[in-house]
């Protein structure tokens, strides 16, 4: 008696907490290897990578869930042939990673000729083949890698614990409800995320063209502002000193004076910085900061550089204080604080002016440093700079800002569809 109910219990377990009206059956429990046809990849590599020739997918190329056919290592037919003699991935197939980034995978949408890297696996489903990928990216998938990967500096999932998964699966017309719904939501996903590629272009060519002048402004009669004026970086902007405190010395909980940390510049913060908008950390309570001038607490308008990192694309990095709503801030740990001479530039306007390309080129040629690459205030103050008036300035800064706010408009609709489909990945699986 107490076995029929618990089989009864467990049976009423096998239905999602949403689900569509048309369906009420239980859902049916399989192992991942019934399935799934599941091939292991060969496990080694090719001696060498070609310009052009045939995709090899690999680990990386899997990691975040989309596949670029276009950025992944090329190789001879003679090694796609030695690569692809047991299996050759088609349309519709399923490739994940076994190590590293174990459970991430993709789904070949194309019929371009492709071949398995080295600890990578292949799954051709055996019933809905988007119900089978998007199981995969739900937690009742994941948690099962979670419980079975090994290792610690390098974590494997083998093949024979894989097949040995728990899936439920419902009728192959509800399959094929779930996945036509879901592949809904990722293709407004995808929209999103191209809208936002194309904007991020597009303001990136429209900065190209301002600071290079091929496009002006002009003011409210329609008339031509003054030309541009050179000046070194040091005739217009001032440096003040900063603090050198590590992340230990700060928290998110309480404290009088916040701290922008260099690492948060090249991770979170937006170009013009409001902190009422923004996640920053308190200083500890605890620490001494009698010994900071009143001149070295930050002021809107004011700029923070990072003035170090490990790569080219990030030194320099900066952030302008637009808004402080009246809280106390000082820059920290390897950074600039940079105030600018305010009868001469614009608030709003500093921020994009340290981000177009002939000053990016100037700052990576300043650089110094073999593993970490840093910037030095007295360099910095020689660099040159192109300064409109400051009414045009205020144009310039408009209009970027104004670009900004719909890339963050668009970010903010990616997050929220991405949630939606995580809480969705939640209740139409068991």
């Amino acid at each position: 008696m107490n076995k029929n109910k618990t089989n009864i219990e467990a049976k009423k377990q096998l239905v999602p907490e949403l689900r569509f009206n048309e369906f009420d059956e239980v859902w049916g429990n399989s192992k991942f290897g019934d399935v799934n046809e599941v091939l292991d990849s060969l496990h080694q590599t090719p001696k060498e990578y070609i310009d052009e020739g045939y995709a090899m997918i690999r680990v990386t190329d899997v990691n975040n869930g989309r596949l670029d056919i276009d950025k992944c290592l090329k190789v001879s037919e003679e090694v796609f042939n030695e690569f692809t003699k047991r299996h050759i991935p088609r349309k519709g197939d399923i490739i994940m990673s076994r190590v590293g980034t174990c459970g991430a995978a993709i789904k070949l949408n194309s019929d371009e000729p492709v071949c398995l890297g080295q600890n990578t696996v292949l799954l051709i489903p055996k019933i809905e083949k988007s119900f089978a990928f998007t199981f995969m990216t739900s937690r009742f998938f994941q948690n099962q890698v979670d419980r079975m990967v090994v290792g610690s500096t390098q974590k494997t999932l083998s093949l024979r614990d894989l097949k040995k998964f728990n899936i439920n699966i419902p009728s192959l017309p509800e399959q094929q409800k779930i996945a036509t719904f879901l592949s809904a939501v990722d293709k407004k996903i995808a929209q999103l995320t191209r809208k936002k590629a194309l904007l991020e272009q597009y303001k990136k060519g429209v900065m190209q063209q301002l600071f290079s002048r091929q496009i002006r402004f002009k003011d409210e009669q329609g008339r031509a502002f003054p030309e541009w004026e050179e000046k070194l970086y040091g005739e217009v902007y001032s440096f003040y000193s900063t603090n050198s405190l590590s992340r230990d010395k700060l928290n998110y909980e309480n404290g009088v004076v916040k701290n922008i940390h260099y690492g948060d510049i090249h991770t979170k913060f937006k170009t013009l910085f409001d902190i009422k908008k923004e996640y920053v950390p308190f200083i500890n309570i605890d620490v001494n900061l009698s010994k900071i001038k009143p001149e070295s607490y930050c002021q809107e308008g004011d700029m923070i550089i990072a003035d170090a990192s490990e790569d080219y694309a990030d030194i320099g990095k900066a952030i302008e204080l637009v808004n402080l709503n009246g809280e106390k801030l000082i820059s920290g740990l390897h950074t600039f604080l940079i105030r600018p001479d305010k009868s001469k530039i614009h608030t709003g306007f500093s921020g994009y002016l340290v981000q177009a390309w002939y000053i990016r080129k100037q700052i990576m040629t300043i650089a110094q440093g073999t593993k970490v690459l840093g910037l030095s205030t007295k360099r910095m103050a020689k660099l040159k700079l192109q300064i409109p008036s400051k009414k045009e300035q205020q144009k310039i800064a408009n209009y970027l800002s104004a670009i900004d706010k719909k890339i963050d408009n668009v970010t903010n609709q990616i997050t929220k569809s991405q949630a939606f489909k995580k809480g969705l990945l939640q209740q139409l699986f068991v």
